[in-house]
């Protein structure tokens, strides 16, 4: 009788489906961790990963269909469903559709990804509409600010130029009274500029634009005046009053306020040392009263001549 061979003795160590089961159980955990660290930065990174995973291994799906039937195996499986619902619960948390109950294979309700995508939508708009508000309020802020500024600037710089014109007055006002010309010029002032205004009768005869000889005294101490402090642009403005005009030299008061003018700026050209191109000529006719043309009186202060010495703040040239 043949003697019975002893019986195989088994390989040693474990068997080799538990280092294959053990390298996916340390996988999944790696990824387990990888989610969790993907949740608390980005959610919408986490759902995208989770969700294509689930597509790939099936790791979020009950059953055995890639593993197989067993005690061990499906312990594992069920753990792993736990896991799942843990994690698709997550996800609806976040997107804020808990009453969905419809999922999808990728372990996602598809309503859950649709209100995803509202809300973002509604977001992105939301924040555009946000900031588009945000940029009218500061431009609103900007441009306001920016006008009170203006208004601040041009309210500093009438006070600078009332300033100098109100010092220029005295400086004039003093050398008016010295040449005692006082009862001949008034003075005034604004931010601009000294206007010395002189009675037409005391340079023209009545419808003349031809100066009085004796005129020419007070025309001298004039130019003298001039040539001490008008440092910037001088303008001379004829006036006349509502009376109509018609003579062989002049057909209208427009035309007897130019001459007028132009005959003193002729005067301080010839007999002053004044720059012809810093004096100003100009006739205003009727248009300007400083007085009731219905009386005698207002109409003879209508009949003037201005001299506007203009100071160095002012912006004409």
């Amino acid at each position: 009788m043949a003697r019975q061979a002893p019986p195989e003795e088994p390989p040693k160590g474990a068997p080799a489906w538990t280092a294959t089961f053990g390298d996916l159980m340390n996988l999944l955990l790696c990824f387990f961790v990888l989610l969790y660290a993907f949740s608390s930065t980005d959610v919408d990174k986490f759902e995208a990963i989770a969700a294509s995973m689930s597509k790939a291994f099936s790791i979020f799906d009950p059953g055995g269909n890639s593993v197989g039937e067993g005690d061990a195996i499906g312990n594992g499986v069920s753990q792993l469903s736990n896991v799942s619902e843990m994690v698709t619960s997550m996800g609806k948390n976040t997107t804020g559709n808990s009453d969905n109950k419809d999922y999808n294979e990728e372990g996602m309700g598809e309503e859950t990804f649709e209100a995803e995508s509202f809300s973002k939508d509604d977001l992105s708009s939301g924040e555009e509409t946000g900031q588009a508000s945000d940029n009218s309020d500061q431009q609103a802020d900007v441009s306001q600010q920016a006008e009170i500024t203006d208004q601040q600037a041009k309210e500093q710089l009438e006070e600078s130029g009332t300033k100098a014109s109100e010092e220029l007055a005295e400086r004039i006002e003093e050398s008016v009274n010295e040449e005692d010309l006082s009862k001949q010029i008034d003075i005034d002032f604004t931010s601009q500029y000294v206007s010395l205004t002189m009675n037409g009768s005391l340079l023209f005869d009545s419808g003349s634009a031809k100066i009085k000889d004796s005129a020419a005294v007070t025309l001298e101490k004039v130019a003298k005046i001039l040539e001490a402090y008008a440092g910037g642009t001088i303008e001379i403005e004829g006036h006349t009053d509502n009376v109509p005009i018609s003579n062989s030299q002049f057909k209208s008061n427009d035309e007897l306020s130019d001459a007028r003018a132009l005959s003193v700026f002729e005067y301080f050209r010839d007999n002053a040392e004044l720059d012809p191109a810093m004096i100003k000529h100009t006739g205003r006719g009727s248009y300007v009263p400083i007085a009731d043309n219905g009386t005698p009186e207002g109409r003879q202060l209508n009949r003037r001549v201005e001299i506007r010495i203009y100071n160095q703040l002012s912006d004409v040239s």
